[in-house]
């Protein structure tokens, strides 16, 4: 794999997200609109593959986004990186059914751990920055949580950073 042409993704599940489950809202369609002009951008100045880490909400957006992209752009490639088996087992059925449906079409599936434990979506979010020179992230400015750990991380290994803060789209 080369890390030099590899964009990962770090953002919010629902509950942190402005409009929650409503992805009608006016803010999620403009945000949404923002995560594709983000990934198209990042495919524009070479970037090749994605790491997307399945979580409902930003993960599963950025995803859609890649996809998307990729009916246009056959160069792309997607790769989802689960934290464990058991990911989207307590999920309602409508987003199991969307999770798998981003699986199906996933070029590279890599389950980070066989088990849950409190670590593996730290050890999912390591992984994937890990493997990439570039983070996409739609943050809330919130200096705590996976998403603020996984920017952090980012940064300290010196990931280019395109940030899309949240309160842009309230």
């Amino acid at each position: 794999m080369d890390y030099e042409k590899t964009c990962c993704f770090t953002g919010h599940r629902p509950d942190k997200l402005p409009w929650g489950e409503e992805e009608s809202d006016p803010r999620c369609l403009r945000l949404k609109e923002a995560v594709a002009r983000a990934v198209e951008d990042a495919y524009v100045s070479g970037i090749r593959r994605f790491i997307t880490g399945m979580a409902r909400g930003i993960d599963l957006y950025c995803a859609e986004a890649v996809l998307a992209l990729r009916e246009a752009e056959q160069d792309i490639a997607l790769e989802c990186a689960r934290p464990c088996e058991t990911q989207a087992d307590s999920w309602p059925e409508e987003q199991k059914r969307r999770y798998q449906s981003i699986l199906d079409r996933c070029d590279f599936e890599t389950l980070v751990q066989h088990g849950y434990d409190r670590f593996c979506m730290m050890r999912r979010n390591r992984y994937m920055v890990d493997r990439s020179s570039r983070l996409i992230a739609i943050y809330n400015g919130v200096p705590k949580g996976g998403t603020f750990q996984t920017l952090a991380y980012a940064m300290k290994k010196g990931l280019a950073i395109h940030t899309i803060y949240l309160e842009d789209f309230l």
